[in-house]
């Protein structure tokens, strides 16, 4: 409804969980980091916990869409199952055919082989169980059961469990402590802090299509306190004030309005007695103290006397003091001394530490980046130090650079909805276009990335550049180099009979999706189109039986051909 108000493509915070949307965070690239550590170099149990609505879910999605090479995933959303309906599950997340007979003993043996038929080819199988804090002890049972399915020197199966902090709680059993023994790393997600709120919302504004800030500081501090940095809570709030924004016909959304929304989402406390009796009750009782006042004799006070607390002139401190924690995080302060002595002067405040803001450096940005000269290049020296990756040639005075890529054989492929799992998946260089907070656009060559930081490359020179800057900065603009498989480069549809059509069949075949014997017919059948539409769904690509241009870069990449520059150092 307000979408076109704003002038947004799309709502910004639906609950959905997108990982176009993801916010990646210091704390949300960090148990990212954990969980692809876990899938690739870990054994046993990782425990992944965080509060309702922390975003768990859409860093499993996020997951999904990084998922190192020869990784396979079993995922169980809803884990309330039998012990055989929990295999049986498995069994088809993983495409394992059904024994004949279907019994747990049988359902493990059938697995067991899998697992093991998976470990002599190099892949890697994972579990993954959200809302694990709902499982039962025999359930878990089971599962502590399935990380003994190993080889003499590596276990067979990984096991992600996902769940609210009362999963903690239940693996603290004694009953438990086996699965507990097990795990080999936790990790607990935090909200947002207040930074991060703010840097949340524009995130999520600007990948919808917002040109400018549409919550104002007010707005944020408010959304920070109503949600308490819960990014669910935030995107419900959000999501209802912009609703009213719109209603209003204001294209400004401040506390007020995050106020109102907030109540309409949580809802209003209610009293259920009458107000009115205790107010009169009030009332009277304080009738009745102002005429005894005024009825009861007074007595001047002696020159001598004084009050406790003026008394106390020599500083000395009370002898009596309590302590309070501050903000939960076990800090005390004395309170002894606190009472200002009757000199007037105020009481000292006491200094707290904002964990916000403790203590290291802060980490690099694209606004500092943009400020060193050596930074700043146009789009054609972007693409040219892409083709340097290449072993092709740039000249700036001989024209446009990607028909001076086309003249090497190259191809640029300009995409606008790409994301780091893509990136990741694909493994090659690219060329980013960066969007910094006052707007200004920054392309820029990304050379390596990894978990935590990404090195882009400007005019020869290297710099990185944090994960969670990248994800805020990038909105999925990006291009690439890639070398047609056959020539003249072009899309391949059902029907089609073409020589492209052979590469086509040579290259599923070589990568284990197509029948060999099929090799040497030039038509596009039905047949090749179901093997086509089954790769797309695997590499996560529209699944529409076309072999467009990014179909095609995909096959490339997966053939791993001599000479094409690779994104991960040392692969």
């Amino acid at each position: 409804m307000y979408t076109e108000f704003f002038g947004l493509n799309e709502k910004p915070f639906a609950i959905t969980p997108d990982p176009r949307y993801l916010y990646m965070s210091a704390r949300h690239a960090d148990a990212l980091a954990h969980l692809i550590y876990g899938i690739s170099e870990s054994g046993g149990f990782i425990q992944l916990t965080g509060e309702v609505g922390t975003g768990k879910t859409t860093l499993i999605r996020s997951l999904l869409e990084q998922l190192p090479a020869k990784a396979e995933i079993a995922l169980i959303l809803n884990p309330q199952l039998s012990t055989l309906e929990f295999l049986q599950v498995i069994c088809q997340e993983l495409r394992i055919a059904p024994p004949r007979d279907d019994t747990v003993r049988a359902r493990i043996d059938t697995l067991n082989t899998h697992l093991l038929r998976a470990y002599a080819e190099g892949r890697r199988i994972v579990l993954i169980v959200d809302e694990a804090q709902t499982l039962g002890p025999e359930l878990l049972e089971q599962i502590r059961l399935l990380t003994n399915l190993e080889t003499p020197k590596k276990k067979l199966l990984q096991i992600i469990l996902i769940g609210q902090p009362e999963l903690r709680d239940l693996l603290e059993r004694s009953e438990m402590r086996q699965v507990a023994q097990r795990i080999t790393g936790r990790y607990h997600l935090e909200p947002l802090s207040k930074k991060d709120t703010t840097v949340y919302v524009r995130h999520r504004m600007r990948i919808a299509g917002a040109q400018s800030d549409v919550f104002n500081e007010a707005a944020i501090r408010a959304l920070y306190r109503k949600s308490r940095g819960i990014p669910r809570l935030i995107n419900v709030v959000a999501d209802r004030a912009l609703l009213a924004a719109y209603t209003q016909d204001t294209r400004l959304v401040d506390g007020r309005l995050i106020g109102r929304a907030a109540a309409e989402v949580f809802g209003a406390p209610r009293t259920a007695s009458r107000w009115w009796p205790w107010v009169a009750v009030a009332v009277g009782l304080a009738a009745f103290a102002l005429a005894t006042t005024n009825l009861w004799p007074t007595r001047e006070p002696r020159a001598e006397q004084s009050s406790p607390l003026a008394a106390r002139t020599d500083g000395a401190p009370s002898t009596s003091s309590s302590t309070t924690q501050l903000g939960g995080l076990g800090r005390e302060t004395s309170l002894a001394g606190a009472v200002a002595p009757a000199t007037g002067s105020e009481p000292a405040p006491v200094a707290v530490a904002d964990p916000d803001t403790a203590a290291t450096r802060p980490p690099l940005t694209l606004a500092a980046l943009a400020s060193d000269p050596a930074f700043a290049m146009d789009r054609d020296h972007a693409i040219g130090e892409l083709l340097g990756r290449w072993g092709a040639r740039y000249d700036p005075a001989a024209g446009n650079a990607c028909d001076q890529a086309a003249r090497q054989g190259l191809h640029c492929l300009t995409q606008d909805r790409g994301s780091l799992g893509e990136l990741r998946r694909l493994n090659w260089p690219a060329l980013l276009t960066l969007v910094d907070e006052h707007g200004a656009q920054h392309d820029v060559v990304i050379a390596s990335l990894d978990y935590q930081a990404a090195n882009v490359v400007a005019n020869g020179k290297t710099f990185e550049l944090p994960l969670a800057e990248l994800t805020y900065c990038w909105y999925g603009d990006h291009l690439l180099l890639w070398r047609p498989g056959f020539s003249p480069a072009k899309d391949l549809a059902p029907g089609m009979v073409d020589p492209g059509v052979l590469w086509l069949r040579e290259t599923l075949a070589r990568l284990g999706k197509d029948d060999p014997a099929n090799r040497s017919s030039p038509l596009f059948d039905a047949a090749l189109e179901s093997r086509v539409r089954e790769y797309q769904r695997e590499r996560l690509l529209s699944v529409d039986g076309i072999v467009g241009a990014r179909t095609q870069v995909a096959l490339i990449a997966d053939l791993n051909v001599p000479g094409t520059p690779l994104l991960a150092a040392g692969q």
